[in-house]
């Protein structure tokens, strides 16, 4: 804790004193044109990763980067992901994952959260994942196998994502694109995934589609 309060110092003085300009305006309001969704991972850092400054990334954080689907029951997700989109405005909504992502080795190995049932209950939503890694994977072990998880499961949380009414209504009217990322931990490299080319590519190469298309299964990174 004593190093948090400290930390809490050093933004105030070397920090925050330096873009007083830019935190004053943000005290009026926000204007981010992305919702991140992404892993409650410790070692995965939106803002870092992005390079991008307060205001400009909203952000939504689970374990394993879920998006439930639509119900009737509301949830955290569906509400921040209906704010996005009917009050910021945002343009654009990406599901990054990460490798050695500690929920996605839980939905392989389902053993390792049975003494937690509220974990286990919150990775149902990545049940389609897991039977996609069950019928289509079978000949990966290890790591190779959670990796391939951890990409699977982005584009299945991006097809829930889509059954949000938000979201549906600005797919329909050409106002919102939808992406799917992976940031490597191990290398600090993103990909993105291409509809086209059917695989996660860097995201430098990776074609970024006028309007969303349909998500299929890829090539491995």
């Amino acid at each position: 804790m004593q190093k948090l309060i400290q930390g809490i110092h050093e933004f105030q003085r070397s920090i925050f004193r330096p873009q007083r300009e830019l935190f004053e305006k943000l005290a009026k309001g926000q204007n981010p044109d992305t919702l991140f969704i992404t892993c409650s991972d410790s070692r995965v850092n939106p803002n870092l990763i992005t390079q991008t400054e307060p205001g400009e990334l909203f952000i939504i954080r689970n374990a394993g980067n879920i998006v439930p689907p639509h119900s009737l029951h509301v949830g955290g997700e569906a509400a921040t992901i209906e704010y996005a989109i009917a009050a910021l405005k945002v343009k654009d909504i990406i599901v990054c994952g990460h490798t050695r992502c500690g929920a996605m080795k839980a939905v392989v190995h389902s053993e390792d959260v049975k003494e937690l049932p509220r974990v286990a209950g919150w990775l149902a939503h990545a049940e389609a994942t897991r039977q996609i890694i069950r019928e289509h994977y079978r000949h990966l072990e290890g790591e190779a196998r959670v990796t391939a998880t951890v990409q699977e499961n982005v584009l299945v949380q991006l097809e829930h994502l889509r059954t949000q009414p938000m979201v549906a209504a600005g797919i329909a009217g050409g106002t919102l694109r939808l992406h799917g990322w992976v940031y490597k931990i191990e290398t600090g490299e993103v990909y993105a995934f291409d509809p086209e080319q059917r695989q996660f590519s860097p995201v430098a190469e990776a074609r970024l589609p006028a309007a969303p298309e349909p998500f299929t299964h890829f090539q491995s990174i």
